[in-house]
């Protein structure tokens, strides 16, 4: 019953984040979103940064699901990966990347946020290097730094969300730059993989 409460606190958390981003998010606002009152808010969650942190721990699980591939082929479980973090969003909840970017903003003064952040990045590096070392030993790619291949692959990642946020570019454009990159340091060609 616990879990069910916390879960639909960090539900009611997103909507609000997604309504009013980082600075309108209160407890109260939260409570109007939940069966919950801000008294029983505060029974869970101490404060607004903790209730913040349970999210993001929610936000890294969900994503991390999210990156789980079925296939075994590293050129298919790659193109899972960008089709993954380059999904088209949500339009229910348009203003969700904004608020990411806001909890991003925060992280310089908000350790916890910053450890989050840094616990997502480091998940992403890993899957990508996992899927390339993969590749590179399953013949399906060139010889390559796997680690640094992984570094590119989550700073383009970061650097289009950020884009799309800020100036409105389109997840598709990066992808597309993405792909030709990889295709130049992986000998990789999306959807290269043998379908059976």
């Amino acid at each position: 019953m616990e879990s069910e409460t916390k879960s639909e606190i960090i539900d009611a958390t997103n909507r609000v984040l997604c309504e009013n981003g980082y600075a309108g998010l209160t407890m109260q606002k939260i409570a109007d979103e939940s069966s919950m009152t801000t008294a029983g808010i505060h029974y869970h969650f101490d404060t607004k940064e903790e209730l913040l942190n349970a999210f993001l721990d929610n936000l890294i699980e969900r994503f991390t699901d999210k990156l789980a591939s079925e296939a075994t082929d590293p050129r298919e479980r790659l193109d899972a990966f960008l089709d993954a973090v380059f999904a088209s969003s949500n339009p229910a909840a348009d203003g969700f990347p904004v608020a990411i970017m806001e909890l991003k903003s925060q992280a310089p003064f908000q350790d916890l946020f910053r450890e989050r952040f840094l616990d997502l990045d480091d998940m992403m590096r890993e899957v990508v290097a996992d899927i390339v070392a993969d590749g590179i030993d399953d013949g399906h790619f060139a010889e390559t730094d796997p680690e640094e291949v992984a570094a590119l692959v989550t700073t383009t990642i970061n650097g289009a969300h950020a884009r799309k946020v800020a100036l409105g570019e389109s997840l598709d454009e990066t992808r597309h730059v993405l792909e030709n990159t990889l295709q130049l340091h992986l000998g990789w060609q999306p959807g290269s993989e043998v379908v059976a």
